[in-house]
């Protein structure tokens, strides 16, 4: 029981906003789990989240507006978000997102500027599946490397 517990931890902090594939998937790896197994529950995770701000993102937004006020217009995240959507618009937005703002972050974001909830979806998950496997073939093998020259 103990070691699915580690599984059902590398998909709970996917789906957490905050926690990237970006950093689960190398420390689930670098835990000696199974790097197929790591990567699918990381997409997995992370991907549910997605979908769930994707189809309440109404209610988050109404939910921001009145508790905070509105939403933070001008922070860090939020401009450079704005500058990707207006260069390379939503696919940009989706590629980018997981390595420079987050994918709960550009998900939402790409909502607040107008981006429809199928096409949010499509890119996130074009962009999860891309990134998925780039952090898991790299951590494998980085990971692998260190292990051998450390000895």
């Amino acid at each position: 029981m103990g070691i699915l517990w580690e599984y059902i931890v590398v998909f709970l902090l996917a789906a957490t906003p905050w926690f990237e594939i970006a950093a689960v998937i190398p420390l689930g790896i670098l835990r000696n789990l199974h790097p197929l197994l790591v990567v699918i529950l990381a997409f997995i995770g992370n991907l549910s989240t997605i979908i769930l701000v994707v189809y309440l993102f109404e209610k988050i937004k109404a939910f921001l507006v009145k508790k905070k006020g509105g939403i933070k217009e001008n922070s860090k995240r939020q401009e450079r978000a704005k500058k990707i959507w207006n260069k390379y618009g939503l696919p940009g937005l989706a590629m980018l997102g997981p390595i420079l703002i987050g994918t709960h972050i550009a998900a939402f974001i790409g909502m607040s500027l107008g981006a429809t909830k199928r096409w949010t979806l499509l890119w996130m998950t074009i962009s999860l599946v891309f990134w998925s496997t780039v952090f898991g073939i790299g951590s494998f093998y980085g990971i692998g490397t260190l292990k051998t020259i450390m000895g």
